[in-house]
C-alpha cells in the first residue's frame, strides 16, 4: 500500500511541478551538473531538496526511537499523520496545473520530505530490507535473487528466495500501479490526487492499528488457557 502511495506522490511530483519527489538520486546528478556550469543558484535548489528528503528521514526515526521508548505499538503512527497532514495540504492548491517557480520548489520541498518520512519509517520497520519511495535497489535486489534461482537447490532456501522475489514484484506492481492510476488522477483533479493517496494512507494506519489489537487480544486469550 505504501508503495502505491509513493507511486501516486512520484508522478503528481513530476507532473505538478516537474520534479522528482519520491527520491534524490537525480537531484544530486542535477546538482553537480549546475555546479559545474555555475549555476550556483539553481544548485543550491537541488541540494536543499536533497536536504528535505534527508530531514524527512530524520525527523521520522527521530519521532519513532521517542515514541518507541514508552508506546512501541503506536511508534510509528507519528511520521504517517504528518504524511497524511502534508499531503492533505497540498491537495488544497486543487485543481490548479500551474505554479510560480518559487511555489513548485516550496510543492517539491514539501513532497521530498514526506517521501523522505516514509522510506525512513519502512526501512526501520522492515530492518532495511524492504524500500516504498524508490524501485532502483528493488530492481537491484530482484536481478541478484532471479540470478540466484539457478544456484540454490535446497527445498528451504528455494522457498525463502521465491518468497522474497514475490515480494519485491508486488511493490514494484504497486509503485506502477500507483503511477499510472495517479497520472490520470492528475489529468483531471490536479493536486487533489494526493488526497487519494492520503486516503490510503490512514487506511493502512487503520489496518495496523486493528492488526495490533487482533494480535494483542490473541495473545491475551493464549495466555488466560
Amino acid at each position: 500500500m505504501l508503495s502505491f502511495i509513493a507511486g501516486i506522490v512520484n508522478v503528481t511530483g513530476v507532473l505538478a511541478v516537474n520534479t522528482l519527489t519520491t527520491n534524490v538520486t537525480g537531484h544530486f546528478g542535477y546538482f553537480a551538473e549546475e555546479l559545474v556550469n555555475k549555476n550556483y543558484e539553481t544548485a543550491l535548489i537541488f541540494l536543499i531538496f536533497i536536504l528535505f528528503f534527508l530531514l524527512g528521514a530524520f525527523v521520522s526515526n527521530f519521532l519513532i526511537e521517542i515514541v518507541s521508548r514508552s508506546k512501541p505499538q503506536i511508534s510509528h503512527s507519528g511520521p504517517m499523520m504528518i504524511e497524511i497532514l502534508i499531503l492533505i495540504f497540498l491537495g488544497l492548491f486543487g485543481y490548479q496545473s500551474s505554479f510560480s517557480t518559487f511555489e513548485g520548489q516550496i510543492i517539491a520541498c514539501a513532497l521530498l520530505f514526506s517521501m523522505g518520512i516514509q522510506n525512513s519509517l519502512v526501512t526501520q520497520v522492515s530492518q532495511a530490507t524492504v524500500r516504498t519511495t524508490h524501485l532502483t535497489g528493488l530492481f537491484t535486489d530482484l536481478g541478484i535473487e532471479l540470478s540466484q534461482l539457478f544456484f540454490y537447490r535446497k527445498l528451504a532456501e528455494i522457498k525463502k528466495l521465491k518468497r522474497s522475489i514475490y515480494l519485491r514484484l508486488i511493490i514494484i506492481f504497486f509503485f506502477f500501479t500507483g503511477c499510472v492510476l495517479g497520472g490520470f488522477m492528475f489529468k483531471a483533479i490536479g493536486l487533489k490526487t494526493l488526497w487519494f493517496a492520503s486516503f490510503f494512507l490512514i487506511i493502512a494506519l487503520i489496518y495496523d492499528n486493528l492488526r495490533y489489537r487482533f494480535y494483542l487480544f490473541k495473545r491475551k486469550l493464549m495466555s488466560r488457557s
